[in-house]
Parts: structure tokens; C-alpha cells; sequence
């Protein structure tokens, strides 16, 4: 299993890209990982990633509490699937990829900077590896 978390839009901002960076590195103690830019004229996570289970970030996507969002993570690794994260940019996400997603997760009900919502993804990434191990980390 392996998790890739793909976004739209540059990274601007070196605080928030250091948090998203530090809960990376934590994942790929678990399982490797890869964060990286996408554009969506030339975004072919599809057929890249074609048995990956493809969850995309959209306000309007359902709302999980972190032992349910772990399940899917524990649903991958049973099932040896990658998990594909897409979070949009400030347009927020082509309408055709929402139709194809495996599931549409919303982080918050909040409006909130992309790169903000990738220190968010990555840390709940982080945090339903470690409710599967038992680690103290979640308390």
C-alpha cells in the first residue's frame, strides 16, 4: 500500500508546507508516501493509479471522525490498495472528477487554504495509521 496526496496549486506558503512535509515523513514510517502538484489539464492520477481508491476533498464531500477515516485506511492496507488524496485548488476541483471518485471527504465545513488542508489531510493520514498501531500519538 502506498498513499499519494496530490494537490492543485503551488505551495506558497513555508509554514504550512512544513507541517504538510513533517506528517509525510511520519506516514512513510507506515507505508511510503508522496505529496506533489498536479495541474488539472495534466493530472492522470486515473489510469496512474488505477485499483488505488481515490478519495477527493470537496466542502461538500462526507464528514468523518478520525476512527472512521482510519477504517479506510485499514480497508487499503487489508485489501493491499493505494489510496489516492486530491485536494483542489482555489477553484476547487473539476466537476467530471467528482463523479469518478471513490469517495468525496470533506476535511471541514470551513473554507480553508489548500495548503492549510494539506498539513490537515496529512496529519489525519498520520493519525489513522497510528489508532491502527495502537500508537499513543491519538490521545
Amino acid at each position: 500500500m502506498k498513499v499519494f496526496v496530490y494537490y492543485i496549486g503551488r505551495a506558497k506558503d513555508a509554514h504550512a508546507n512544513g507541517m504538510a512535509d513533517d506528517y509525510m515523513e511520519r506516514i512513510s514510517r507506515f507505508a511510503p508516501a508522496r505529496m506533489a502538484e498536479i495541474r488539472p489539464d495534466k493530472a492522470d492520477f486515473w489510469t496512474r493509479h488505477p485499483t488505488a481508491k481515490k478519495i477527493l476533498l470537496d466542502p461538500a464531500g462526507k464528514s468523518l471522525d478520525s476512527t472512521a477515516f482510519s477504517k479506510i485506511v485499514a480497508s487499503a492496507e487489508m485489501l493491499g490498495h493505494d489510496l489516492v488524496f486530491v485536494i483542489g485548488g482555489h477553484d476547487g476541483l473539476p466537476a467530471a472528477w467528482r463523479e469518478r471518485a471513490d469517495l468525496l471527504l470533506s476535511l471541514s465545513a470551513f473554507t480553508m487554504p489548500h495548503e492549510l488542508a494539506r498539513a490537515v489531510l496529512a496529519e489525519q493520514i498520520y493519525r489513522a495509521f497510528t489508532i491502527l498501531r495502537g500508537h499513543p500519538y491519538p490521545r
